[in-house]
C-alpha cells in the first residue's frame, strides 16, 4: 500500500505544473492591467510603468512564469498585488473558513441522501421510492443561488433565527451549509439508490439470504458496503470541488472563504493570489482523490488482493 501511495504521489507535481501553466496563461491573456486598476483611471503612464517594473508585469510571460515556478518550488507563491502580503498567508487565513464549510455541507449531504438512496432502492416502486426520487430530482434541480436567497429570505427576514451573512459561530454555517447540501444531497440520494438495486441483485447476496443470514446482517455487511464504493466516489469528488472555493455560496452569504477571495483577485487581476488560489485548489483535488483510492482498499477486499498479486508478480 506504501509503495502505491509513493507511486501516486509522484503525479502530483506534473499535474500541479500543468494546472499553474494553465492558469497563469489564461489570466495573461485575459483583458486589463492590474496597475490600472491599482492606481485608477488618473494615473500617469510614468506611474503605471513604475508600478510594472516593481511588480514585475513588464518582463515576458515566459520570464514571469519561470520565476513564479522558481519560488513555488521553495514555497513562496509571491505577494498579493492588491494587499502585499504574501499569497500564503492570504491562503491560510481563508481556507479554515472554506474547509469547515465544505466539511458541514458534505456531512449535511451524505446524513441525508444516503438514507434517502437507500429507502428508495429497498422500497423500489412503491411509494417510499417515488417521494425520494421526487426529493431527490427536486434538490438536483434546484439553482444554489435562488435556494441561499431563499434560505436567507425565510430564516434569516421573515423568521429570524439565523444570520445571513458573516462568519464564527455555528449559526453561521446552517444556510451556507444546506445551501450546498442540498444539491450534493440529491446527487448522492441518486447514486445510492442505482448502487444499492445493482448489488443487492448480485448472486452473492442472494446466495446470503438462502443461507439464512439475518437480512440486517446480509445489508450491513454485503450490500451496504460494496454499494458505498460509487458513493465514496461521489462524495470525494465534490469535496474536493468545494474545498477548491464554492464561489456561489461564499459570495451569497458574504462568507470569507476562499471562493470569495478568488472572485475578488480577479476582480483586481491579482495574478499571484489568482495562481496560489488555483493551485491551492489542484493540491485539494489531488488529496481527496488519493484518499479516495485508499478508501476503496479498505471497502473492497478485492482491490486489497489485486495490490498484492501485482506486488508479488513484480517481486
Amino acid at each position: 500500500m506504501l509503495r502505491y501511495i509513493l507511486r501516486r504521489l509522484a503525479f502530483f507535481p506534473p499535474i500541479l505544473m500543468g494546472v499553474s501553466l494553465l492558469v497563469f496563461v489564461i489570466m495573461h491573456l485575459t483583458p486589463g492591467d492590474p496597475a490600472e486598476i491599482l492606481l485608477g483611471a488618473e494615473a500617469s503612464p510614468l506611474q503605471l510603468e513604475q508600478l510594472r517594473h516593481n511588480l514585475g508585469l513588464d518582463r515576458p510571460v515566459y520570464v514571469q512564469y519561470a520565476i513564479f515556478l522558481k519560488n513555488a518550488l521553495q514555497g513562496d507563491l509571491g505577494r498579493s498585488i492588491r494587499t502585499n502580503n504574501p499569497v500564503l498567508e492570504e491562503i491560510a487565513s481563508r481556507f479554515p473558513a472554506t474547509l469547515t464549510l465544505a466539511a458541514c455541507g458534505l456531512a449535511l449531504a451524505v446524513l441525508l441522501g444516503f438514507p434517502l438512496g437507500l429507502v428508495a432502492a429497498l422500497r423500489q416502486n412503491t411509494a417510499a421510492d417515488a417521494l425520494a426520487s421526487f426529493l431527490a430530482l427536486l434538490g438536483f434541480s434546484i439553482p444554489n443561488f435562488w435556494f441561499a436567497l431563499m434560505l436567507m429570505l425565510l430564516l434569516s427576514i421573515a423568521v429570524p433565527v439565523l444570520p445571513s451573512s458573516g462568519y464564527g459561530t455555528w449559526q453561521h454555517l446552517v444556510l451556507p451549509a444546506l445551501t450546498l447540501g442540498i444539491q450534493i444531497m440529491a446527487v448522492i440520494a441518486r447514486m445510492t439508490r442505482s448502487s444499492m438495486l445493482e448489488v443487492i441483485r448480485q448472486d452473492y447476496v442472494r446466495t446470503a439470504h438462502a443461507k439464512g443470514i439475518p437480512a440486517v446482517f446480509v445489508l450491513a455487511h454485503h450490500s451496504v458496503r460494496n454499494a458505498l464504493i460509487p458513493v465514496v466516489t461521489i462524495a470525494g469528488l465534490y469535496f474536493g470541488l468545494l474545498l477548491g472555493g464554492v464561489v456561489v455560496t461564499e459570495t451569497v452569504f458574504s462568507y470569507p472563504g476562499v471562493g470569495r477571495m478568488l472572485i475578488d483577485a480577479i476582480r483586481a487581476h491579482d495574478y499571484p493570489l489568482i495562481q496560489g488560489g488555483v493551485l491551492m485548489f489542484g493540491v485539494c483535488i489531488c488529496a481527496v482523490n488519493l484518499a479516495v483510492d485508499i478508501v476503496y482498499a479498505f471497502l473492497d477486499p478485492r482491490i486489497r488482493a489485486q495490490y498484492r498479486a501485482r506486488r508479488d508478480a513484480a517481486a
